[in-house]
């Protein structure tokens, strides 16, 4: 069977092929490869150039490898943070046509590092909650959009910084499913697993003594759980209004707004006395200030830096003369 890339894009099989696919991974030489953090793998992963791009890419059987390209372009798709797949690169020979595996090859993350490499520099505590929280709002998003990660741990996760915060990224979608929803059992498996799997390596870490004194492995696992429910809660949980309180619709709504989250879509229902109304936010849509950012500025940035940009955008504007509460930016 000849080389063959499956590419997202028709730039990317020339530029490709000049990576030495007849060698095992584990064999690149060195001046393929540029020196990045890795998170631990079940499976051979490098970092090469190409072109002016750096790109991970992973040695995996050619069914699983397929299935992730079509998985992480689903989710770029629906806007989900995760690393971007380019191509998967199929029959591959070594240089006495014996067959090697194929590999997915996916866009390195500028500025990103593993969860892992993060934990293992001891850092502070408040440091920790605060990446505690970005897995949290990732786990979310992926629940809300239907996608069952069954593996999520720190290895499989990328951070970025995002003004004072972080931002996740999911980097392994092997062992995911895609589903139209997730049913409360799918959401509390995926949790379970997560739970498992965090507290499991930060005890590696502790053994190690790369862990901060002050963390407990398995209340931190725990409080990740905690906070996904509570945030999960808050996006979808039903509210009952009186009648006429018309603005506690609006107060709901920016609250959500304000944990980065729009309302696509939303329920409203009248009791049969008209009494109360019944609040339901049905499709809720993470990146309100991103999108709102780009919207007005042309400018693409993370959650936070964009309400961050949007504060100071609002703050300068109280400065002018003719400035009123609601006016659009100039």
């Amino acid at each position: 069977m000849a080389l063959q890339i499956s590419a997202t894009n028709p730039e990317h099989p020339a530029l490709l092929l000049e990576l030495p696919w007849q060698l095992p991974l584990e064999e690149w030489p060195e001046h393929y490869l540029v020196p990045l953090p890795r998170g631990i793998s079940r499976h051979v992963v490098r970092y090469a150039r190409a072109g002016t791009e750096v790109v991970a890419v992973k040695e995996l059987a050619e069914r699983p490898a397929l299935r992730e390209y079509e998985l992480l372009r689903s989710l770029d798709r629906l806007s989900i943070p995760a690393v971007d797949p380019l191509a998967v690169v199929t029959g591959r020979t070594d240089g006495e046509g014996g067959p090697l595996e194929p590999v997915l090859i996916t866009r390195h993350l500028g500025g990103s590092m593993p969860y892992r490499s993060m934990f293992e520099t001891t850092m502070r505590p408040a440091t920790m909650h605060r990446l505690m929280d970005a897995l949290a709002v990732l786990l979310v998003r992926l629940h809300l959009a239907g996608f069952a990660w069954g593996d999520c741990s720190l290895s499989n996760t990328l951070f970025r910084r995002d003004a004072g915060a972080y931002a996740a990224y999911l980097v392994d979608a092997e062992t995911g499913e895609l589903h139209p929803q997730l049913s409360s059992g799918q959401r509390e498996y995926d949790l379970d697993l997560a739970r498992v799997n965090i507290s499991g390596e930060l005890l590696d870490l502790e053994a190690a003594g790369a862990l901060h004194p002050s963390v407990d492995p398995i209340e931190f696992g725990m409080e990740i759980c905690a906070r996904y429910q509570s945030l999960w809660e808050e996006l979808t949980r039903t509210s009952v209004y009186p009648a006429g309180k018309h603005h506690y619709i609006d107060r709901r709504i920016r609250r959500l707004n304000d944990l980065g989250f729009d309302v696509a879509e939303m329920q409203i229902a009248h009791s049969s006395n008209g009494d109360t109304v019944t609040f339901v936010p049905k499709v809720v849509d993470a990146g309100h200030h991103q999108r709102q950012l780009l919207r007005l500025t042309g400018l693409d940035a993370e959650e936070n830096q964009a309400r961050r940009l949007l504060n100071d955008l609002e703050s300068w504007m109280a400065t002018q003369d003719d400035y009123a509460p609601g006016d659009p930016p100039p």
